[in-house]
């Protein structure tokens, strides 16, 4: 089976809508779906976005703003051979749509969504399945986990909300129907099963997709993922381009934690720990005398963080959080994340061999602007450790480096060239073997005006040049 690199992974650009039903694996395939259906299409909203975009000048009737890259005629023949024989014209705005879906939470207007869906949109619009059409406001959002809530306003209409299921205990195998608004076909209804749980996408610092074959494509974001009784288990957010069977959506017990603060505050304030951790490998294993690669190994403690006024010290591992045992890296975040600032948690941790209890008072996560180093944040991307799975999308043979999680349209790792997937091998001229090393060498180059990256795409390298605004 070929493989799939990360990225050709596409967000399923505001359209992407899904319903997924889930029958235990004993239960007999349902005859038909058509009930469920009917039943649930109310709940199903279609949304439908506009921002007005300034762009440079179009020729020859594209339908898209042009963007200069390196086969741009005009970095050949220079911008004054296109002034010279096409004048020089005047930028000018247009609007840019897009499509996505929802669900209605309540009868007061409140519809669940994906922040990209919405995200910096001037202009909201919600229909219903009885084709009423309502302009939105955005309540709330939280770009790490991808969730947005709107709101409208129903006057004389009467509202079907959803009722939320439990992430947590749907099964793999578990049957399920998508319904949405792919490619601007509203209310489209799908079907097929929970293919797997947990899935590290390299989306943001939380992954815990759910992955399902029920058919959701571009258009289907933001929309629910239903189990057999009708109850939302998971919102669609992400499929693999040149895939078949391969979506994936937001558990919605994830969503759950997350919405009272979006409504109230209009953004999601964390607990924090303190720490850096990387996963454990068998050859780490080994070498801190560990039976299994189990748990978080932490590779940096934050000075004067709440994991360092409790003790915890580099080359601790972290195996169980406020009473839950963390098997994989990946679920620490999510665990620490649930707990609000000021929450007394107790982290159990291997030291020696030893297991040892430690009292720690969680911190606030600071926000995202003082959470990044300020060069990290000039240079407009995310990066996160190379895990298995993403190993396996990413084709590659090890896993030295980091991989581009995020890159922050027209930010300077953008206009660099720098793509999500790519794997950065250098920084600085340092070798990158993993998170530790590559913010290691970004803080040694703070005081550059550029940072130059040698990067892995596919299977080839190229060096990047990133320059950093003053």
């Amino acid at each position: 089976m070929k493989k799939t690199g990360l990225s050709q992974l596409v967000w399923a650009s505001l359209l992407m809508v899904g319903v997924a039903t889930t029958w235990a694996a004993a239960s007999p395939a349902p005859e038909s779906f058509a009930p469920l259906a009917a039943r649930l299409k109310p709940s199903v909203v279609n949304i439908s976005t506009t921002k007005v975009v300034r762009g440079g000048q179009r020729f020859h009737g594209d339908s898209q703003p042009r963007f200069r890259g390196p086969n741009d005629p005009s970095q050949e023949f220079g911008d004054d051979f296109f002034r010279r024989f096409f004048g020089d014209q005047k930028p000018r705005e247009f609007k840019a749509q897009s499509l996505g879906s929802g669900f209605i939470l309540d009868d007061q207007g409140y519809i669940l969504t994906n922040n990209h869906v919405v995200e910096s949109q001037d202009e909201i619009l919600v229909r219903l399945s009885d084709e009423h059409e309502f302009k939105a406001k955005l309540i709330g959002a939280d770009d790490k986990t991808d969730i947005a809530l709107i709101k409208i306003e129903p006057k004389d209409v009467t509202l079907v909300p959803v009722q939320l299921g439990d992430s947590d205990s749907i099964q793999v195998g578990d049957w399920v129907v998508a319904i949405g608004n792919p490619f601007g076909f509203g209310h489209t209804v799908t079907a097929g099963i929970i293919s797997a749980k947990e899935r590290v996408i390299g989306s943001g610092p939380y992954d815990n997709f759910l992955q399902t074959d029920a058919a959701i494509n571009p258009g289907n974001s933001g929309g629910p993922l239903f189990d057999a009784a009708g109850r939302v288990i998971g919102i669609n957010t992400a499929i693999v381009s040149g895939g078949t069977g391969l979506g994936f959506a937001i558990p919605v017990n994830m969503a759950r934690q997350i919405v009272p603060q979006l409504r109230k505050e209009g953004k999601v304030t964390r607990g924090w720990l303190g720490v850096m951790i990387q996963e454990i490998s068998p050859e780490l294993a080994r070498s801190f005398g560990l039976d299994e690669a189990k748990g978080a190994l932490v590779s940096e403690v934050s000075k004067d963080g709440p994991a360092d006024k409790a003790g915890l010290k580099r080359g601790d591992v972290i195996v169980e959080f406020d009473g839950v045992a963390v098997d994989r890296m990946n679920q620490l975040p999510r665990l620490v994340a649930g707990h609000a600032p000021g929450s007394g948690v107790k982290v159990v941790v291997l030291r020696d061999g030893k297991k040892n209890s430690v009292d720690v008072t969680l911190g606030e996560l600071p926000g995202e602007e003082s959470a990044k180093a300020e060069l990290e944040s000039q240079l407009g991307m995310t990066v996160q450790e190379i895990t298995p799975e993403l190993r396996t999308h990413l084709d590659v043979q090890d896993d030295s480096g980091v991989v581009v999680s995020g890159v922050e349209p027209g930010g300077a790792a953008a206009e660099a060239g720098l793509r999500r997937g790519d794997v950065i091998v250098e920084a600085n001229q340092e070798p990158v073997k993993d998170l530790k090393a590559y913010r290691k060498a970004i803080r040694e180059g703070r005081n550059k005006e550029s940072v130059l990256f040698l990067v892995r795409r596919g299977t080839g390298t190229l060096f990047v040049v990133v320059r950093l605004g003053k």
